[in-house]
């Protein structure tokens, strides 16, 4: 079902809204307006990083509060500071003493948290999904699962009409969604709910799950649509119950509870390692080699191959890493994983012919190559102190690649060490900025800039940005103390 980007939550429910997106990885700001407030979330490949609101409610201080980390008399004295000096209310809680920035860093993000949840809650409102450019101030990256997001959102609706007419009938028989994206979220599920999980089974009804729920019929209701609201669960063909054990038994067989709920076990090293060495070679590796089988494997080895590399690259379950391109790399393997394990099954594995997209794949592959090779050698210059040597290198870097942070990071960082370059050095890095908004770094490297350019207005500013976005910033911190010096 097509979901439109403008309408009201009343006739389509902001789950289905914001799991489209998700699905979609849309990039642009999803708002709600209702005659208390506005809220908006700014999503990116459809991951909510930042949220807003104009409820009085929903500022910074009033949160603050209301999760008693500040007291009333710190609010009250951050207030009077706030209308006279006009500085960011989180700030001059910090300066006060009241907070650490790492205080600050959390009640900014539970600010963020309590401002999506809350908009689970109105029954009625129009919505419009702008997509495109987010805005790079006010914004910081919020490292959390759209899907535990939409889980806990959906977990504060208290009204059981409102639920029932949003779920299934309970007539309808529940399964196991067979779709990996579903079954692999990074969803923390309470015990009640794993309990409830363990009852699904392809042949009870939502009545009967509900019956044998050892719960009220209330508390078995609002689990089972937590479930089916992110997908984990999914309703089985209409008709008849002996219909649906039919349709069941035709249709894809999903692992067993214990293997979707083990938590993935990886460390975040070895999985960098294995995404490095697989994103590469998409382009060239056949769907027998992306399975990690041979030719002839049985239908039961490649489907446990698949959900074993479907749960290890799931981008959702990863959403913590650090690096923010790691998550095209975990969508774009999940996917070439999912096609393959469709090709080997429906038997078109074996003459499959490199489409297009796979051409084209390797040609972009072959340039990545290029490109990595002279920013190898940029940075072996560098080491050796030929900083012009290095420039030329980086420049071929972001000549070949010209969307990658990185390259332009590294150009700028060498610019910024020839004499009478500080003009290059910057712009290089507002290409990165460009590219990256979020990314704290390129504005701690922007104040060392202005920093060595003797602009300590433009640095300050740089450095603040940076510590928004990450308040353990160590070059942002280093470079603050050195303007108060």
């Amino acid at each position: 079902m097509e979901i439109p980007l403008t309408g009201n939550i009343r006739d389509v429910s902001l789950v289905k809204i914001l799991v489209a997106l998700n699905r979609n990885r849309k990039t642009g700001t999803f708002s709600l307006t209702t005659p208390t407030f506005t809220k908006n979330i700014y999503m990116r490949d459809g991951d909510a990083i930042f949220a807003s609101s104009t409820y009085p409610d929903d500022r910074l201080g009033e949160m603050l509060l209301k999760a008693d980390k500040i007291t009333v008399e710190q609010y009250d004295r951050s207030v009077e500071l706030l209308k006279s000096t006009k500085k960011r209310q989180g700030a001059i809680l910090v300066e006060l003493g009241y907070l650490t920035p790492k205080d600050l860093f959390w009640g900014v993000k539970y600010q963020v948290k309590e401002i999506i949840h809350s908009m689970f809650l109105p029954e009625e409102g129009t919505y419009a999904f702008d997509e495109g450019e987010l805005p790079t101030q006010e914004v910081i990256i919020l490292k959390m699962s759209m899907a535990n997001l939409i889980y806990d959102g959906v977990k504060k609706i208290e009204n059981w009409t409102r639920i029932r007419a949003e779920m299934p009938d309970t007539g309808r028989v529940m399964r196991l969604s067979a779709d990996p994206l579903n079954l692999f979220q990074g969803i923390e599920l309470s015990v009640q709910d794993r309990k409830i999980l363990s009852l699904i089974d392809g042949k009870r009804t939502v009545k009967e799950l509900m019956e044998n729920s050892w719960m009220t019929s209330f508390e078995a209701l609002k689990i089972l649509y937590v479930l089916w609201a992110t997908g984990m669960i999914e309703q089985i063909a209409p008709g008849s119950v002996a219909a649906a054990h039919k349709a069941a038994a035709q249709q894809e067989v999903p692992p067993p509870l214990k293997e979707i709920l083990q938590p993935h076990s990886e460390e975040e090293e070895a999985l960098m390692r294995r995404v490095d060495e697989i994103f590469p070679r998409l382009g060239e590796l056949s769907p027998y080699e992306l399975l990690e089988i041979s030719k002839g494997t049985d239908g039961d080895t490649a489907k446990k191959n698949y959900y074993r590399l479907a749960k290890e690259f799931h981008p959702d379950r990863n959403y913590a890493i650090a690096d923010d391109s790691v998550k095209t790399k975990l969508t774009a393997i999940f996917d070439a994983i999912t096609k393959a394990y469709n090709a080997v099954k429906d038997g078109s594995a074996a003459d499959a012919a490199p489409s297009p997209a796979a051409a084209r794949k390797a040609d972009e592959t072959d340039e990545a190559a290029k490109a990595e090779d002279q920013f190898r050698k940029g940075i072996e210059e560098f080491k050796k102190g030929n900083f012009w040597g290095a420039v030329e290198n980086f420049k071929w870097a972001v000549k070949i690649m010209p969307r990658h942070p990185g390259y332009w990071s590294h150009l700028s960082l060498a610019f910024s060490k020839i004499p009478g370059r500080l003009k290059d050095a910057e712009e290089a890095l507002l290409s990165a900025v460009k590219i990256e908004p979020f990314n704290a770094d390129h504005y701690a490297n922007l104040g060392l800039i202005y920093l060595k350019a003797g602009s300590q207005g433009r640095a300050q500013s740089n450095f603040e940005k940076a510590l928004k976005i990450d308040s353990g910033n160590e070059k942002a911190k280093r470079g603050l103390s050195q303007i108060k010096k």
